[in-house]
């Protein structure tokens, strides 16, 4: 098997997960993996280039077959390895990234969104989709109420989720969990949303919120990969996202619930959209009718795809390899 070091920015949030995530995913496909760190790109400093370019001229030969660089080029480390990959994530997708993007042997997508977006670019992209972490807990009691994690990002449609809500007191609980500071503002009260500004440190306790709301609210305006709906869809929830790529890739009628959205623009390699308004209540309005046997049916199917993504993930990684290696 194949020797292949990951290099990116270990930024202790997203980063670090799709870290783990496709280090033990090569792991389980018999490859070494090892992994050189990076500064964000806006810490990179022309003395580490020089450094890195030293390294090169005392260590001539290539110490792996295959280097895969997460979310931002990383050109001073090509030389560490035979081969180059790179797992982009459109909506970083930055100039000076696309500066280096024909240093790469091949761009690894997450999405089928994205194939076609580097594809247009004149790059060969090869599709490997993602996979995320199993959140389901069996046997928890759930609620016909709503959840929706917010974390840190400023791109999952809170605040307009947030005034839609507060324009329908007669709607079931709105239980949103965001982190301080990520939409600094005024907040109007409401008796049907609980908005708590907190991190909560307690991973079981985010579990918990996961597996006892039948309902997620998953609105994001982009997504690189969506960790956060796939997570959903692994807890049965019944996921409300927005019927615009890459979002409608990983929910569909069939599993869950899209909400018409419109274009805002572009976001880098990506394309900004916001969710319609009227089409979100009419989402929920049809969520406080569905009765147990809908929602438990279409949250099985929520899982099975959850389950087909993750099993199907190795195949695509695996095949990717092949044809760089």
């Amino acid at each position: 098997m194949a020797s292949i070091n990951l290099i990116a920015w270990d930024n202790g949030r997203g980063l670090s997960h799709d870290i783990r995530l496709l280090s033990d995913a090569l792991r389980s496909l018999g490859h070494e993996v090892s992994f050189t760190p990076v500064d964000a790109p806006r810490q990179r400093r022309w003395w580490k280039s020089l450094a890195a370019r030293w390294q090169r001229l005392r260590h001539r030969a290539p110490r792996y077959d295959l280097n895969i660089t997460l979310e931002h080029a990383s050109p001073d480390h090509l030389w560490l390895a035979r081969r180059n990959a790179f797992v982009p994530n459109p909506e970083w997708f930055s100039r000076r990234d696309h500066r280096y993007l024909d240093r790469y042997d091949a761009v690894l997508t997450k999405t089928r969104s994205a194939t076609e977006g580097f594809t247009a670019l004149g790059v060969r992209a090869l599709h490997i989709g993602f996979l995320s972490t199993d959140c389901h807990l069996p046997e928890r009691t759930r609620q016909p109420t709503f959840l929706h994690l917010a974390g840190a990002s400023r791109m999952k449609g809170t605040e307009r989720l947030l005034a839609v809500w507060k324009k329908h007191p007669e709607w079931p609980t709105l239980h949103v969990l965001q982190a301080p500071g990520s939409n600094p503002g005024t907040d109007t009260p409401a008796p049907n949303i609980v908005h708590r500004r907190e991190y909560v440190a307690d991973i079981a306790e985010i579990r918990q919120l996961q597996n006892t709301h039948v309902f997620q609210c998953c609105l994001s305006e982009a997504e690189g990969w969506g960790h956060y709906i796939a997570e959903a869809l692994s807890c049965r929830a019944v996921v409300l996202t927005c019927d615009a790529p890459p979002m409608n890739e990983l929910v569909s009628p069939d599993h869950g619930i899209t909400v018409a959205a419109t274009e805002d623009g572009p976001l880098n390699l990506a394309t900004r959209y916001l969710f319609n308004e009227e089409a979100l209540e009419a989402a929920v309005e049809r969520c406080m009718r569905m009765e147990r046997p809908e929602w438990e049916r279409l949250g099985d199917s929520a899982r099975s795809w959850y389950l087909d993504n993750q099993q199907g993930f190795a195949a695509r990684l695996a095949a990717a390899l092949q044809q760089l290696l």
